[in-house]
């Protein structure tokens, strides 16, 4: 049964849960919100280091729903902001309220479903013009920050 009338809006609202499901199991929780507000933050750090060209191929890549969320504030003009890895990691605790401690391991959960549900070349993209130190940070698997570990 469709939810909105419009079959491409269902499938981005199923993908869409699909991914909040992913990265929540995560976090041996259920809570979606909190999964939401990670992966927004998760993808607006993201996208506010990217040049403008692969920001924009990342996003054609997400369901459109996320697709939203993904240019939700975003001014193109103001971008690549070049920070460090420290302050990527500040600046993604702080949007997606989790202490600093837990956020490279919140952040390699977004980095698990984006690499489940993209292409392998469109993250390879946009890793590929990070530098190296956020991009080893990014490509680490979940759970495996020094700070703790998932089982």
């Amino acid at each position: 049964m469709s939810r909105t009338g419009v079959d491409s809006l269902d499938r981005s609202i199923d993908t869409t849960n699909q991914w909040l499901s992913d990265v929540a199991s995560g976090f041996d929780t259920q809570d979606r919100r909190m999964a939401y507000k990670v992966t927004r933050s998760w993808l607006h750090t993201l996208r506010d280091r990217l040049p403008v060209p692969v920001a924009a191929h990342l996003a054609a890549q997400l369901p459109e729903l996320l697709r939203g969320v993904f240019y939700e504030g975003w001014n193109p003009s103001k971008v690549p902001v070049k920070y460090s890895k420290d302050e990527y990691l500040d600046r993604f605790a702080q949007d997606a309220q989790v202490h600093k401690a837990d956020a490279l391991d919140a952040g390699q959960l977004v980095t698990a479903a984006l690499r489940k549900h993209l292409s392998p070349g469109v993250v390879s993209e946009a890793f590929g013009v990070l530098p190296a130190d956020i991009r080893e940070m990014l490509d680490q698997p979940a759970g495996t920050s020094a700070g703790g570990s998932r089982s």
